[in-house]
């Protein structure tokens, strides 16, 4: 019989390459989906990796969307990489780079029309704060109740789903808008709008808060106390609470973590690309960052990479859906695979097929 079994040694080389060979089964298993649906695999996969570099017309434009759309990702995916050492599994990003979205924007519209610098890093803190509420909720109920982080949490980006439709629908709604589901613009406006840094890169301040917290990420993991206290936590559950870790503390600072940093991410793409609060907000980025930070191996610096590349098929998947006519939904399959490729991939270097005759 086939069986899977543990390695004594997994190659730390292999550890780094597996991404790699993860994408390069998902350009290879993403060329056949995109053959079934008609399309050609070789233009798609052009489409997605190489034209958004180097395409005559539309490749500075796609250069410039780059890091607007690697800044949130690499932000969630920090915030979440640091809870996934832990073995704290928060998959409700989602809902709290929305709640973040909300009330940053929130004080923002409340302080409407007052200018000044200070307004920003209010809303900054305010969505940091939404999110790091929103992610309260699981951990407490993880805490004194044990209930499962990682249902709770995927609940409740339901729940603020359908908070943002009745804000923007009601106490947030733009008095002027014609009745539209949508909030005041906060584009165009100096003390509401984020302050480009590099127009060429698109490199707006959010994405600099984000290369910051990359690096405070890993100085905290690989130098601090808390991080080592993080690590062991979700490496040997038994020998932390030996060596004297609360499992409560390191659950509550984990999730608090990664939801304010959902949040702050949140409160960016209001105050930058989508400048506005609509029914129609962009989502789907604390999904996607969940394969940001295992495509980045939760390592901070791996994440910016893992974040760019994330972002790379954002960018190539709009596109293939102008230029080829793909739909949406395959471009999120495409994605969807490098996660499933790594998971796979990872099985291997962790075990190792053996043929064991079964004795009767």
């Amino acid at each position: 019989m086939l069986r899977l079994e543990p390695r004594l040694q997994p190659s730390r080389p292999m550890r780094w390459i597996t991404p790699v060979l993860a994408v390069l089964l998902t350009m290879l298993f993403g060329g056949l989906l995109f053959a079934a649906l008609g399309v050609d695999p070789f233009e798609a996969i052009k489409l997605i990796f190489w034209d958004p570099f180097f395409h005559p017309t539309y490749g500075a434009y796609s250069m410039s969307q780059l890091l607007v759309k690697a800044g949130p990702l690499i932000l969630i995916a920090t915030g979440l990489s640091i809870g996934f050492r832990a073995g704290v599994w928060n998959i409700g990003a989602e809902g709290q780079f929305i709640m973040g979205a909300i009330t940053g924007g929130a004080v923002g519209l409340a302080l409407y029309p007052a200018s000044g610098v200070w307004v920003l890093p209010l809303m900054t803190l305010a969505g940091a704060l939404g999110g790091f509420l929103w992610a309260m909720i699981p951990a407490l109920l993880k805490i004194k109740f044990n209930a499962n982080e990682i249902l709770v949490s995927l609940m409740l980006v339901y729940v603020a789903e359908n908070f943002l439709a009745a804000m923007v629908t009601g106490p947030l709604q733009n008095p002027q808008g014609f009745g539209f589901p949508e909030s005041r613009s906060f584009t165009g406006v100096d003390s509401t709008t984020l302050p480009m840094v590099y127009q060429p890169l698109g490199m707006h301040a959010g994405v600099i808060v984000a290369f910051v917290v990359v690096i405070a990420a890993y100085v905290m993991m690989e130098r601090h106390l808390l991080g080592f206290q993080i690590k062991l936590t979700g490496e040997s559950p038994r020998a932390a609470k030996f060596a004297g870790v609360k499992p409560s503390v390191i659950v509550a600072v984990t999730l608090g973590i990664s939801g304010a940093l959902a949040g702050m991410a949140g409160l960016f793409e209001l105050t930058g690309p989508a400048g506005k609060l609509t029914t129609n907000f962009p989502v789907g980025y604390g999904f996607t960052a969940i394969i940001v930070a295992f495509l980045g191996r939760l390592n901070p610096f791996g994440i910016v990479l893992a974040g760019i590349l994330m972002a790379l098929t954002y960018i190539g998947g709009e596109l293939t859906q102008l230029t080829l006519g793909m739909p949406a939904a395959a471009i999120s399959v495409f994605q969807g695979m490098m996660l499933f490729f790594l998971l796979a991939v990872d099985v291997f270097v962790n075990y190792r097929l053996v043929w064991k005759k079964e004795v009767k």
